[in-house]
């Protein structure tokens, strides 16, 4: 997952709206939004090919979501699978700080990431090019391939499209999941360098990426009332199609524990 952009615990109905792009090459396996028979109350996409997730939360009260850090130069091969640091949260007990503060002794083998977790109102995050992990400030935060809250073109301008929605007493689910399919291009200069060439660098720049052989495969909306009232919408999307296209949607419902 490329982007997530959400507002936590400073809405007076929800405590939190997120929204979430999943970026990945076309040719990797996936299945959509779905409970998990092996893990009770557990809802997410798939990944088929090393078996963990990008983005899942649990009927217990447990939400996990996960984006890769950006530098080529500092890819293994061999490193454990970054989505299973995700599956093994929402299926698991431990409280997010710990979970992290485990996760931050081993961060060297996996390629580099960034996770945030919560359970009830706790949230934590934790980048493993950054520092111990810490608490998310209540407010609207942003996340792509870099640090939290790193100012890139399609996290500075999804925090602000998001402050707009979390500005009505509520948020539909499709006006999230509309504000991630932005495909405007930022200027040359705002770009980032991560090593991956200018050309790259325009591509993964917009919100909503579109590449002949990767892309946005999936768009995440979630919403949470201080209730635990939680809706789950994923618009999936065919593979390469500027403007997006809609494939496939699903919608669910769930009360959660805390």
């Amino acid at each position: 997952m490329c982007l997530i952009l959400w507002a936590h615990a400073c809405h007076p109905r929800y405590r939190l709206i997120l929204a979430a792009n999943r970026d990945e090459f076309y040719r990797r396996p996936t299945t959509a939004a779905a409970y998990w028979p092996e893990c009770p109350g557990v809802l997410g996409g798939r990944d088929l090919q090393a078996g963990g997730t990008w983005l899942a939360v649990s009927r217990s009260g447990r939400l996990a979501a996960l984006t890769n850090y950006r530098d080529p130069s500092a890819t293994a091969p061999d490193a454990f699978s970054r989505g299973h640091l995700v599956k093994d949260f929402v299926c698991g007990t431990a409280p997010p700080a710990s979970y992290l503060e485990a996760v931050h002794r081993r961060r060297a083998a996996y390629n580099d990431f960034n996770l945030v977790v919560a359970e009830g109102e706790q949230m934590w995050y934790l980048g493993s090019r950054g520092q111990a992990p810490r608490p998310v400030a209540p407010g609207i935060h942003g996340l792509s391939n870099h640090l939290i809250d790193t100012p890139w073109p399609k996290v500075a301008g999804g925090k602000a499209a998001l402050a707009r929605l979390a500005a009505d007493d509520e948020v539909a689910p499709d006006s999230l999941l509309a504000l991630l399919t932005d495909r405007r291009q930022p200027e040359d200069s705002q770009l980032p360098d991560t090593g991956m060439g200018l050309e790259w660098e325009r591509r993964l720049a917009p919100r909503f990426i579109v590449s002949p052989q990767y892309g946005t495969r999936s768009s995440t909306a979630l919403l949470v009332t201080h209730q635990g009232r939680a809706t789950f919408s994923e618009w999936t999307f065919a593979p390469g199609v500027d403007p997006p296209a809609v494939a496939g949607r699903r919608c669910f419902k769930m009360l959660l524990e805390r």
